[in-house]
């Protein structure tokens, strides 16, 4: 079955487009060509602003013109994430999905159905005629997964409504109004080498397939992250085996928690017997440390390979390994005000070698200000500790709850009606882009929202079909009854 013939049609064949159009985060080009020519081919008004965001408006269904415009929006990006063993290209290649009983997932990357299936829906809005609303303003903002450019960039009057639906959360049954904040840090050195010593026996020492995820929605779920405990297993071993560290890599993006970690390490030739048991016995302890959390597929070993051309310095490469392993990492404290709530999280997103630079990127959350400043400064001096210069890059405020929110009660009251329970009323330890919006627009009433996903910002990202269905009727009658 392809996804096209899912129901709701609209919103699937939508998605099924976003699907075939490149978009990984910062470069949009393809999808904002996409989405302008998408919307002359419908004949809705359209315009974009310099950020690269996109609006589309349609009038209201005859007879409610005066109900208040409502903006409907999601994010033009997706992370881009693949199985280490999966030829792709997020600049070229399209997303290739599969459905799996009540699932759509893609074939060895992420779907992008965060936050391609708020903006299917928001699209499927524009060219249903069927249902009733008020004006509508869908907008479509560039780079939400890293320094939320788009909102970040919004100009004041490039939308004009009082009432926000952001259709970027991850689970059905869940309204959620308030998220937390954020900030990236990012730590580079200047690193030495010498050359490689031919007396050594070198190593690739790999920790792969490990779950990953998002670094705030699952960051309270006990995952190993590979980078840490990569740099746990070099720091314990360092010394023990006088070793040379030649490449080390780990993680990729600011918001995933990192999956896969590596590095080339060089050891006295003669106990090349003892390393690989080590290997073994590290292995094993970290399967049964992480057993609950992981599962048994993730994969630790070491593998002889060549004698590279240079190592870098014994210093610095200490210092590298101790640091990360020494780093904050995880969550840092639970809310006070919110039972259950993590307020405050740190995820050592990567380790890479950029330019004769060690380059280590920290992404902390909070919502409470104060404390992601806390945190991202604890990573800051541990760093510049051992010599690194610290920036901080990509800082957005949080969400404060409006428990007295006008559409939280409709909504309240349509999910009641629709579902038969309540839905579960909640802040998240993520980043939205409402913060944003609200400080651009004082007194914006806003709720977020959105069918259940799993897995996202990793490979394993998949998209719940019957949550499809309940999430697009949830707000085809928001809209109506808002009208």
């Amino acid at each position: 079955m392809k996804i096209t013939d899912l129901e709701p049609k609209l919103v699937w064949q939508c998605f099924d487009e976003i699907t075939k159009v490149p978009r990984p985060t910062h470069h949009l080009e393809k999808m904002k060509e996409f989405l302008v020519k998408w919307a002359d081919r419908h004949n809705i008004a359209v315009k974009t602003d310099e950020v690269g965001n996109v609006m589309m408006s349609k009038p209201a269904t005859p007879g409610h013109e005066n109900a208040p415009t409502i903006i409907l929006q999601g994010h033009q990006d997706m992370v881009a994430e693949k199985r280490g063993d999966k030829v792709h290209d997020f600049l070229t290649d399209p997303i290739t999905t599969i459905v799996d009983g009540d699932w759509v997932k893609a074939d060895g990357t992420t779907l992008g159905a965060d936050n391609g299936m708020g903006c299917a829906a928001g699209m499927a809005v524009l060219i249903d005629d069927s249902i009733v609303h008020g004006p509508i303003e869908c907008l479509f903002t560039v780079d939400e997964e890293q320094g939320l450019i788009g909102a970040n960039g919004l100009q004041p009057g490039f939308v004009t409504g009082s009432i926000l639906l952001n259709l970027d959360s991850e689970e059905h049954g869940s309204l959620v109004i308030g998220c937390a904040g954020g900030k990236v840090t990012i730590c580079k050195k200047a690193y030495v080498t010498n050359s490689a010593p031919s007396d050594k026996a070198y190593y690739k020492v790999h920790l792969n397939h490990m779950k990953g995820g998002h670094s705030g929605m699952e960051i309270n779920l006990g995952r190993g992250n590979a980078n840490q405990q990569l740099c746990r297993f070099l720091w314990e071993n360092i010394e023990k085996y006088n070793m040379s560290v030649a490449s080390i890599d780990g993680g990729g993006l600011a918001n995933a928690i990192p999956r896969e970690a590596w590095a080339v390490v060089g050891i006295d030739s003669s106990r090349k017997e003892d390393f690989e048991k080590d290997v073994k016995v590290f292995s094993d302890m970290i399967h049964a440390e992480f057993l609950l959390a992981e599962g048994p597929d993730f994969t630790f070993d070491a593998a002889p390979v060549e004698t590279p051309a240079e190592v870098i310095g014994d210093i610095d490469a200490k210092n590298l390994i101790s640091a990360v392993f020494a780093c904050p990492n995880g969550v840092q404290g639970m809310s006070n005000a919110v039972e259950g709530l993590v307020e405050s999280s740190c995820n050592l997103a990567s380790i890479k070698m950029n330019d004769g630079k060690l380059v280590v990127t920290v992404h902390v959350r909070s919502s409470v200000d104060s404390r992601r400043d806390e945190v991202a400064d604890k990573a800051k001096a541990l760093f510049e500790m051992i010599g690194y210069e610290v920036e901080f890059e990509d800082a957005y405020v949080g969400w404060a709850p409006n428990p007295d929110s006008k559409v939280l009660e409709v909504a309240v009251d349509s999910f009641e009606s629709l579902f038969g329970h309540k839905p579960k009323v909640e802040a998240l330890h993520a980043g939205l882009e409402c913060g944003l919006f609200l400080e651009k627009m004082p007194g914006l009433d806003m709720i977020s929202f959105g069918p259940t996903l799993k897995d996202i910002h990793s490979p394993g990202e998949k998209a719940n079909i019957p949550s499809v269905q309940e999430f697009w009727k949830f707000l085809c009658d928001i809209l109506r009854r808002l009208a």
